[in-house]
């Protein structure tokens, strides 16, 4: 994730892990190398003393929650034995006695550690935990559609071969379909832009294979005369890659109901009386590769 995207995902986590648990603080950070993680983000704090503090493998709670790729907690942190203090100045700085820490985990490597803390020595029931665990997979649901994008469009921009378009049409879809669930507005945009990419370098390859003038004309009348909402292409997509409506829902996070929905009216516009004239009226009008 980009350094604001990662300020954003935190800040998000950490504020719904408070409101779920009445917990007065919440920080947390990610690993910007395998050792180590960096305290960035920080929501209720009354001092400064936590903000940038690196926490190492193996060391402190976060540190233990790391090692072990597991939440951990204790009831009073000070007095705890089974954790090291090398972080007691800011942690008693700030006030914090019970203190939970839940790792960040993607594809089994740990990422970062969220940590949710009381000022008094309370025990942390399971409404703690439970809240603490939803957002740290909150964040790693994140982590992993970002990097699954990113994988997706070194695909998408290169270079297609000749018999490569069923490849980029299944790219195309999922790159769709990840879309509405990147937070990142500006990564949110570059997928939108490389799937038009996509649809305007299939449609260019018919032009330059021998399409002629009057095709070329009627593509074009047809691509300024249909326009499609987003869910819209997302459900063809779909449909060209052979999805059914209920395996379309699942990849899109819709209801069938809601699918079968945006299909009719996509082809009401497209004028199309099945799924398979839509699918070839919205390629000629430029809207899927």
């Amino acid at each position: 994730m980009s350094e604001a995207a990662d300020a954003v995902e935190m800040r998000g986590a950490l504020l719904r892990l408070r409101r779920a648990t009445g917990l007065p603080i919440a920080f947390g950070g990610l690993l910007h190398d395998p050792q180590r993680l960096r305290i960035a983000q920080i929501s209720g704090a009354q001092t400064y003393a936590l903000h940038g503090l690196a926490i190492c493998m193996g060391n402190g709670l976060g540190g233990k929650s790391m090692a072990l790729s597991r939440p951990c907690a204790v009831t009073d942190y000070r007095e705890a034995r089974h954790i090291s203090h090398e972080y007691d100045a800011a942690v008693l700085a700030e006030g914090l006695r019970s203190v939970l820490a839940v790792p960040v985990v993607v594809r089994r490597k740990v990422r970062g550690v969220l940590y949710g803390a009381l000022r008094r020595p309370l025990p942390l029931g399971d409404r703690a935990f439970d809240a603490a665990v939803a957002a740290a997979r909150d964040v790693e649901q994140a982590l992993l559609v970002r990097e699954e994008v990113q994988g997706l469009l070194t695909v998408a921009c290169e270079p297609a071969g000749p018999g490569a378009w069923e490849e980029v049409r299944e790219v195309h879809g999922v790159l769709r379909a990840l879309a509405p669930r990147v937070a990142d507005p500006l990564l949110r945009e570059q997928l939108i832009a490389v799937c038009a990419r996509l649809a305007a370098a299939r449609a260019e390859a018919r032009t330059g294979g021998g399409e002629g003038s009057g095709d070329r004309n009627a593509r074009a009348a047809a691509a300024g005369s249909v326009t499609l909402a987003p869910r819209e292409v997302d459900v063809l997509a779909c449909v060209a890659a052979g999805s059914t409506n209920a395996a379309a829902a699942e990849r899109l996070g819709l209801r069938p109901e809601t699918v079968k929905g945006y299909l009719r009216a996509a082809m009401r516009k497209l004028g199309a009386h099945t799924r398979l004239e839509a699918v070839v009226a919205a390629r000629r009008a430029g809207l899927l590769p």
